[in-house]
C-alpha cells in the first residue's frame, strides 16, 4: 500500500498522483528494437513474449532478445533492497548497448526501467547518464505499437466483450491503461466494458502478496468479483504479474472467466483464422 494511504487522516480524501505527461515520440518507427521480456513472461507466459515479437515483426521491425536478461529488479527495489536492485539493474544495462528502443510487454517493468533506474545510480554520474538515455528509449509494448509503430489493427474475430485490467504502477507511471484502451478501440468487433475497481490494485504487488497474503487475497477477491459482475467474456491485461494473480484467484473460485496478455489477444484477433473459431 502507498505511504499516502498510511499517512492519511481517517476522513481525508485520497488524491491520486498525477499521471505522467505525454512524451515525445519518434517520427518514424525504427528498423530494430530490443525486447525486454521480463522474468514473469519468461517463466509463466512465454506465449505472450512470442506474440509480442510477432506483433513487432509484422511491423517490419527486427527484434533482438538478449539471452542473459532477467528480472528488472522491481521486487527488490519496492521491498527496500536498493543494493540488490542496483546490481540487477547494472547487469541489465550491459545487455542493451545498441541505441535501439527497448520494448517491454509489461507496464510495471517498463516503469522500473524508465522511472527508477536512473535514481538508483544518481551517485554514479557516468552510469546515471547512460541509464537516463536508456529510460528515454524504453517503451511499454502497447505504447510502442500505438505511438511509434502507429498500428492500424484489422479485427478478424467474432463479436465479444472484454474487460481491461492495468496494473496500478503501469497506470501511474506509463499511462498503460490509455494505450490499451486505444488499441482495443481499433478492433471493430470488440467492446471494452467498464468494471468497478478498474483502477484499483489486484493485490499482487510482487512481494506484497507474499508478505501480506490476507490483505492481498481480499484485494484480488474484490477485483475478481468486479470483473465477473461486469459481464465480460474475457479479461485482457498488459501485465503478467497481475494476470497470474487474477487467473489464480479465478481458478480457485472455479470461475469460467480468465485473463490473457494484451499481446496474445491482439495477435489472435488480427489473424484471418480467427474468423472460424
Amino acid at each position: 500500500m502507498s505511504q499516502l494511504f498510511h499517512n492519511a487522516a481517517p476522513n481525508a480524501t485520497r488524491v491520486a498522483p498525477p499521471l505522467p505527461q505525454p512524451r515525445q515520440y519518434p517520427a518514424h518507427k525504427p528498423d530494430q528494437v530490443y525486447l525486454f521480456g521480463t522474468c514473469v513472461v519468461d517463466l509463466f507466459f512465454p506465449g505472450a513474449g512470442m506474440d509480442a515479437i510477432r506483433l513487432l515483426e509484422r511491423e517490419g521491425i527486427r527484434v533482438h532478445f538478449p539471452q542473459d536478461q532477467g528480472c528488472c529488479g522491481q521486487p527488490a527495489y519496492t521491498s527496500g533492497y536498493t543494493g540488490e536492485a542496483r546490481e540487477v539493474a547494472r547487469r541489465q544495462l550491459a545487455l542493451f548497448a545498441e541505441d535501439w528502443p527497448v520494448v517491454v510487454p509489461s507496464g510495471s517493468c517498463a516503469g522500473m526501467l524508465r522511472e527508477h533506474y536512473a535514481e538508483l545510480f544518481k551517485d554514479e554520474p557516468e552510469l546515471h547518464a547512460r541509464l537516463k538515455a536508456l529510460a528515454e528509449r524504453t517503451y511499454e509494448l502497447a505504447e510502442f505499437l500505438l505511438h511509434v509503430c502507429k498500428v492500424q489493427l484489422q479485427d478478424q474475430g467474432p463479436q465479444t466483450q472484454v474487460a481491461l485490467h492495468t496494473s496500478c504502477s503501469a497506470r501511474r507511471e506509463m499511462n498503460t491503461h490509455l494505450h490499451g484502451r486505444a488499441l482495443l478501440a481499433q478492433l471493430a468487433q470488440v467492446e471494452r466494458v467498464e468494471h468497478d475497481h478498474e483502477s484499483e490494485c489486484c493485490g499482487f504487488g510482487g512481494t506484497f502478496s507474499v508478505r501480506m497474503p490476507d490483505i492481498s487475497g481480499a484485494m484480488v477477491a474484490d477485483k475478481t468479483r468486479a470483473l465477473q459482475a461486469c459481464g465480460a467474456a474475457q479479461v485482457v491485461s498488459a501485465d503478467c504479474g497481475c494476470l497470474m494473480n487474477i487467473n489464480g484467484a479465478l481458478e480457485k473460485q472455479r470461475a469460467a472467466l480468465r485473463g490473457q496478455h494484451l499481446a496474445s489477444f491482439l495477435w489472435q484477433r488480427t489473424q484471418p483464422r480467427a474468423r472460424t473459431e
